[in-house]
């Protein structure tokens, strides 16, 4: 009987072996947390879709914040849901205003100890849900909406935000965004651009989050799924206007987008395990059909693997509790 010369399971034998030899680590501080909080409110308001995530308070949003400082978490990514909304989303260039506010809330709550970001589009604060102002035909105005695009970037940073996230996929917004930031004298205020955001059916429970007013879709501004190699025209395209670093969303659905991605950049590349993709394993796990836990852990390692230097996930507290107590 011939015996194999090559045996991988020999590191495969003990949980300190397996430890011992991982490619693939996770570290709180490769964790970014998104949050979300709502103007008028006086309690948090659980969301159906997504349980354990919520609409904050200016007070929980705080506390959140600074739970998830204390246990390493690298970065807050803050979206804000107004009261009052209109065609033009004229809120998110209040300085009072609920995003604004939440900014300038969490850095005075956390300093330093974590990297404040926080998401630039319109969706969130116009009347019709979508990233941007509307032509009289309905359709998405690119430049009218750069132009807003660059004055909330403006807000964002006297805020007190370290990174803007332009999410809305305008052509040319990151250019404009460094330009008005520039000018009023925010130069150490960063970019982290949405550079490859899919239109995909995994943001659902991101409505909810949201509260979105959008009717029809955003297939004309968000990239198609089926193309692959656009994403690295995107993403070249941002890295030419000035992105300090990059994003590919969703995450797991869109892996060969990001190792793609991460192997062309040459600045630090994020991925955003999205709403939807959150729901799944939470209601997979809810029915006793997987092991929750082991899933979470699982399916963020799995992005980290494919080439993300950090990843925004809702579990980025947990998953950073359980680092802490030597669960990973």
């Amino acid at each position: 009987m011939s015996f194999p010369t090559h045996r991988p399971r020999r590191l495969r034998q003990s949980a300190a072996m397996r430890r011992l030899v991982a490619e693939t680590r996770l570290h709180p501080a490769d964790l970014i947390l998104p949050v979300f909080v709502r103007e008028g409110i006086t309690e948090p308001v659980a969301l159906q879709s997504m349980p354990g995530v919520v609409q904050h308070t200016r007070d929980t949003l705080k506390a959140a914040a600074a739970e998830a400082a204390g246990l390493g978490v690298g970065g807050i990514m803050l979206f804000g849901i107004p009261e009052t909304r209109d065609a033009t989303g004229s809120a998110s260039l209040d300085p009072d205003g609920v995003l604004n506010d939440g900014i300038r809330a969490v850095k005075e709550e956390v300093g330093d100890s974590m990297v404040v970001m926080s998401d630039l589009c319109l969706d969130e604060f116009t009347d019709h849900g979508h990233c941007g102002v509307l032509t009289k035909g309905g359709a998405v105005d690119n430049d009218a909406t750069l132009e807003i695009y660059g004055r909330m970037g403006v807000a964002q940073a006297e805020a007190g935000t370290d990174l803007v996230g332009p999410s809305g996929m305008m052509d040319g917004q990151v250019a404009v965004i460094r330009q008005d930031l520039d000018d009023a004298g925010h130069q150490g205020t960063g970019i982290l651009a949405y550079a490859a955001k899919y239109s995909s059916a995994f943001y659902g429970p991101f409505r909810e989050a949201v509260d979105s007013q959008l009717t029809g879709d955003r297939k004309t501004y968000q990239m198609d799924p089926a193309n692959r190699r656009e994403a690295l025209l995107e993403v070249s395209l941002d890295l030419d206007e000035g992105a300090d670093m990059v994003m590919v969303k969703p995450a797991m659905s869109y892996l060969d987008i990001l190792r793609d991605v991460a192997d062309a950049s040459d600045v630090p590349v994020s991925a955003y395990q999205i709403s939807g993709e959150y729901a799944m394993i939470e209601a997979a796990a809810a029915n006793g059909w997987i092991d929750r836990d082991a899933a979470v852990m699982e399916s963020v390692l799995s992005i980290r693997r494919a080439g993300a230097d950090t990843v925004l996930t809702y579990w980025a507290t947990e998953l950073a509790r359980w680092i802490k107590e030597g669960r990973l």
